[in-house]
C-alpha cells in the first residue's frame, strides 16, 4: 500500500470519528470538595447526535480512584451514594444533567485537596463518542438551585468497597 493510500484512509476514517466528538458538550462543568479526600465534579452533557450513546467510564489523575455515581433510595427510604458501574445512557438528542444529590462524577483519594479556582482534568469515554477530556474548574462556593440541591457530607462516607 502506498504513502498516499495509507495517508485517505486516514483521513477518511478520522472524517468519520469527528463528528462523533462534536456531537458531545460538556456545558457549566464544576467540582467541589467535601473534605481533604473526597470531591465530585457536576455539569450538564448534551448529545447532538442522532444516536443513543453510552458514558461508559471516567479517568482522571485528580484522585486514587474516579467512579460515576448516583443516589438510589434503599427499602428504608434512606438515599445512599452509589457506584454506577454500567454507566449512563445519553440518549439521541438528550442529555443528562450531573448535579448534587444526583448523578455525578465521584473522586476518592484525592492527590491534593480541591482549592477555589484550580482546573480538574477528567476523560469520560463514551461508547461511541470515544473519549471526551474536559477542564473543569473547582467552584466551592457554587450554590445549586433546584430540588436536588440539597448538599450531602460525603465526610463520614466509607468508599472503600465501592
Amino acid at each position: 500500500m502506498s504513502l498516499k493510500s495509507t495517508l485517505i484512509g486516514a483521513v477518511t476514517a478520522l472524517s468519520f470519528a469527528m463528528p462523533a466528538f462534536a456531537e458531545i458538550e460538556i456545558h457549566d462543568p464544576y467540582a467541589r470538595s467535601s473534605n481533604t479526600m473526597a470531591g465530585a465534579a457536576f455539569m450538564t452533557i448534551h448529545n447532538h447526535g442522532d444516536v443513543d450513546d453510552h458514558l461508559l467510564n471516567v479517568t482522571s489523575d485528580a484522585s486514587a480512584r474516579v467512579e460515576l455515581h448516583t443516589h438510589i433510595e434503599d427499602a428504608d427510604g434512606v438515599m445512599r451514594m452509589t457506584h454506577v458501574e454500567e454507566g449512563f445512557v445519553l440518549p439521541a438528542g438528550g442529555e443528562i444533567t450531573m448535579q448534587r444529590g444526583a448523578e455525578h462524577v465521584m473522586f476518592m483519594g484525592l492527590n491534593a485537596p480541591f482549592e477555589q479556582d484550580d482546573v480538574v482534568t477528567i476523560t469520560f469515554t463514551f461508547e461511541n463518542a470515544g473519549e471526551v477530556v474536559v477542564e473543569i474548574p473547582v467552584d466551592q462556593n457554587r450554590e445549586e438551585h433546584g430540588a436536588m440541591s440539597g448538599e450531602m457530607d460525603h465526610s463520614d462516607m466509607d468508599h472503600s468497597d465501592h
